[in-house]
């Protein structure tokens, strides 16, 4: 076994074991356990396994991004602070700023990454486990030698799941990874477009970040489309899941805690405030409508006593 091989090694018993899990889940619901469908829906639920798993990951990594995009305006003003100059001092001046800027407002922008460099470990641990299985028909763990000739010889509606776009024997499998290709790319598409048109502050759409965050929004769809074409359809049932999933948290994220000052912020603030009028008009109607009974207030009069005719003198010519 090599040096990564070895690294990976838990990961893949660990993969191996829920995919088995929920295989036998089908299988003791009744669903056939060599057919293609029992190992897709397995395959997504252990994504879906991956990617709660990942939630608190990606809470810090929304955090860390809306942190960036807070002092986006005032990175900018550093590199438009030194922009032009080219010596070395100038260099190291904006580098001191910028990391200055970063540790006073605690911000890192590695860590925006954080959650696709944990995944991408768990990616080839299951592309690895799915390829040995469906090319070797060898098992890893729980994943027994049976039960991986079992996933290699299975077919979702004749498309054997180990083949991939490039090297497919029939056009089924050609129909089906095009189709997947499709969907990938365009959910792909739409998480970044939702980022990049209605989480962003005007001064952000200002910044470099903007213009970076852009060309993502079509560079990544085109990784998809040329990745897509070479990858088993096991393989690409985890990766169709797994987007379709980062689209869904996303839009919740983005619908549920924009960042200030962005189009989605000021459509959150528009609902609350006609949920507001609608939970308001309810009351005052009641209120309207139900007699309002007010006490009569009692006005005392104090009774004048009888004054003599020397006092009453002596008070007129005051």
């Amino acid at each position: 076994m090599d040096f990564i091989g070895t690294i990976l090694w838990p990961l893949k018993w660990v993969v191996s074991a829920i995919l088995v899990g929920f295989h036998w889940i089908f299988e003791n619901l009744g669903m056939d356990p060599g057919a293609g469908i029992t190992w897709v829906l397995s395959i997504i639920f252990l994504t879906f396994v991956v990617r709660a798993a990942l939630i608190p990951i990606f809470v810090r990594q929304i955090k860390s991004q809306r942190r960036m995009l807070e002092v986006a305006p005032q990175l900018k003003k550093i590199q438009d602070k030194y922009k032009g100059k080219k010596d070395q001092f100038s260099r190291e001046a904006m580098s001191r700023e910028t990391m200055a800027l970063y540790k006073e407002t605690g911000t890192n922008p590695l860590s925006s990454c954080l959650p696709l460099l944990i995944q991408m470990p768990i990616f080839f641990s299951l592309y690895s486990v799915l390829h040995e299985a469906q090319i070797n028909k060898t098992g890893i763990g729980l994943l027994t030698n049976d039960l991986a000739a079992n996933f290699g010889n299975a077919s979702l509606f004749g498309a054997p799941l180990h083949e991939t776009f490039t090297n497919a024997s029939g056009w089924e499998v050609r129909v089906i990874a095009g189709f997947m290709i499709v969907v990938m790319t365009a959910s792909q598409f739409i998480t970044q477009l939702q980022l990049v048109a209605k989480n962003m502050s005007p001064e952000t759409k200002e910044s470099p970040m903007y213009r970076q965050q852009k060309m993502m929004l079509y560079i990544l769809p085109l990784v998809f489309v040329i990745s897509g074409l070479s990858f088993p359809l096991g393989v690409m049932f985890y990766w169709l899941a797994s987007n379709v999933w980062t689209m869904a948290q996303q839009y919740f994220v983005i619908r549920s805690m924009p960042t200030p000052g962005s189009e989605a912020a000021l459509a959150r603030e528009a609902r609350l405030a006609k949920k507001a009028q609608r939970r308001g008009t309810p009351v005052l109607a009641e209120a309207g409508a139900t007699a309002v009974e007010v006490e009569p207030v009692r006005v005392t009069t104090q009774r004048q006593q009888p004054v003599g005719k020397n006092r009453a003198k002596k008070n007129g010519k005051k």
